[in-house]
């Protein structure tokens, strides 16, 4: 490809819109252009290196047995109502009506669809496994589109479907997936951590996120380099704190005055006391339709409530703080001074810290005053009992005890494992060896395509522009004659252009008349891995220059030599990643 007639719109400043890095790039670089909030059009080549993803993605999917299909975008109603996910998944359900008067959506993903196709076509153990897959467009109507390509409303994704005949059967699935989502993350180059994670509106029991470390990543994960254990914040778990952080005999209950004292820093500070002896008590509703319930939260003054946690095991579909007025409706207090002792006619559930903490302070449902020496076995009523805090950095590992570390990162893969979830709902079975009926135990399993392009970004740039892995370049090697009017220079670079090509290395020739810092500065912020660069000095002594992207290693290289030496240098490029 000619640089002149290469459809690159490249950008000198930065964006107004831009908010991440990879943001910044796409839009400098001339690879993406916004048509509306979280709605992206893909210029040639951030296009080039969708298309590699994808390659590898469908490489990968085909060794471990999958068959690509693809389904269509607009679902019928009835079938999301047959999951009960028609309700259940919430505003991000992008809904529409044909000109019938029937009811549709678009699709964001697709274990309805795909679960409707295999009930009508399977119905027996020997149809049995089956690893269908498919990229394609899915669409949620997200509350906040943000980062660019990080959180759209219009996005790619391959997403793969597991059918087996029992729970054995999908573990195995589910660890060909797993097996072939870390390659596929390899072959990109990208330094990732596979994390226990939520299994949010997909349902199912077990799910892994694939997590690419990055400062400007969305989630937070947290690990232990003892034992290796890693899991999303909204799943990890941790040690308990135990009674020896604070052991000393039971006090009497006392009142004390607190007047304004309204938050943890307040009390703490009026009390002279620390944190984690206060119970912070929060008043929570769990909604379900226009029906909700109020439910009281408990927990140590230090830590924060993990909702995902909290609204996983309520059921609910949405989980909100309760406002001001509910809440004085509840503890006869206005917020801040609210406690768990006393309360009557309302569900407790209490953080498995809490029955640690000795001569606590917590609100005394009553304006201004707290209760100190606050014991919760014997002060207030038996409560249920559930780890609802929210792991952070330096607590004790559940599994060693080693400190706990927190990273920052995006997520571009999430596979679980969904059980007979939408099996059993849609009635998807087959006869097994004795002719009985059973549902088919599925899987499924999800990579965002932009998002990874966008996560690479993330990961390999630096302050001139994106530092392309070779994987999945759009273009491997860029050809900058210095003077572009200079004849026979512009003829060697003809001669270079047109045996790489013979060779089959993915080149562009800047061929602009434009001068040579543009034109450098051009090849950096679009991140091509090698630079060959025709200057009047290094052709004096019959060389090029050739400039490695991510390393800034330059060496000079006899023309002749030129070609052999890049495509070795490619080949060599090409081991740490195939």
């Amino acid at each position: 490809m000619r640089m002149s007639q290469l459809f690159v719109p490249t950008l000198r400043e930065v964006p107004a819109e831009a908010e991440t890095i990879s943001h910044q790039y796409l839009l400098r670089a001339g690879m993406i252009r916004r048509i509306a909030a979280g709605i992206y059009t893909y210029l040639p080549l951030a296009q080039r290196v969708l298309e590699k993803i994808e390659e590898i993605v469908r490489e990968e999917m085909n060794k471990q047995g999958g068959q690509e299909l693809k389904m269509p975008t607009l679902h019928p109603a009835e079938l999301w109502q047959e999951s009960s996910r028609w309700d259940a998944y919430g505003r991000e359900l992008f809904r529409l009506r044909d000109r019938h008067e029937r009811d549709y959506c678009l699709g964001p993903t697709h274990e309805e669809v795909i679960t409707d196709l295999v009930r009508r076509e399977v119905n027996s153990y020997r149809q049995l496994p089956l690893l269908l897959y498919q990229i394609q467009t899915k669409f949620r109507d997200e509350i906040r589109p943000r980062f660019g390509l990080m959180r759209g409303r219009e996005f790619t994704m391959k997403d793969l479907y597991s059918f087996d005949r029992d729970q054995d059967g999908l573990d195995v699935s589910y660890q060909k997936m797993y097996d072939a989502y870390s390659a596929i993350f390899r072959r990109c180059a990208l330094k990732f951590r596979v994390v226990e994670a939520d299994t949010g509106a997909i349902g199912g029991t077990d799910s892994h996120e694939f997590i690419v470390v990055a400062d400007t990543g969305e989630d937070e994960i947290i690990y232990c380099e003892a034992c290796d254990y890693a899991a999303n914040v909204e799943r990890a778990v941790a040690a308990l704190a135990g009674e020896e952080d604070i052991a000393e005999p039971l006090k009497d209950l006392k009142l004390a005055s607190t007047p304004g004292m309204t938050s943890i820093d307040d009390v703490v500070s009026f009390l002279g006391t620390e944190p984690q002896r206060l119970l912070k008590t929060l008043v929570y509703l769990a909604i379900d339709g226009e029906a909700y319930k109020p439910v009281v939260v408990v927990l140590r003054g230090d830590r924060e409530v993990n909702e995902i946690k909290l609204q996983n095991h309520l059921g609910c579909m949405h989980l909100a703080l309760a406002d001001a007025q509910t809440v004085e409706e509840i503890t006869q207090a206005p917020v801040g001074f609210a406690g768990p002792v006393g309360l009557k006619d309302v569900r407790i559930i209490i953080d498995a810290e809490v029955p640690t903490v000795v001569n606590g302070i917590c609100g005394a449902n009553r304006a201004d005053y707290h209760w100190i020496n606050v014991n919760p076995q014997r002060d207030f009523p038996p409560a249920e009992i559930m780890d609802l805090r929210r792991v952070a950095a330096g607590d004790k590992c559940h599994f060693c005890g080693n400190p706990l570390k927190s990273d920052r990162g995006i997520e571009v893969g999430h596979i679980f494992k969904l059980g007979t979830k939408y099996s059993v709902a849609m009635d998807a079975t087959f006869l097994d060896e004795a002719g009985r009926k059973k549902p088919m135990v599925m899987g499924c399993y999800g990579i965002g395509i932009p998002r990874t392009m966008a996560a690479a970004i993330e990961q390999n740039h630096d302050e001139n522009g994106i530092i392309w892995p070779l994987s999945i370049a759009p273009y491997q090697v860029v050809i900058i004659p210095v003077n572009s009017k200079n004849a026979e220079h512009m003829e060697l670079a003809e001669d270079l252009y047109t045996r790489m090509n013979r060779v089959g290395i993915e080149v562009v020739l800047d061929d602009r008349d434009e001068r040579a810092g543009v034109k450098f500065n051009d090849a950096d912020l679009i991140g091509f891995p090698l630079r060959l660069t025709l200057g009047p000095r290094s052709l004096k002594e019959g060389k090029v220059e050739i400039k490695d992207r991510a390393t800034g290693k330059v060496t000079l290289v006899e023309i002749g030599e030129a070609v052999a030496v890049i495509k070795d240098r490619i080949e060599e490029m090409g081991k740490g990643w195939a």
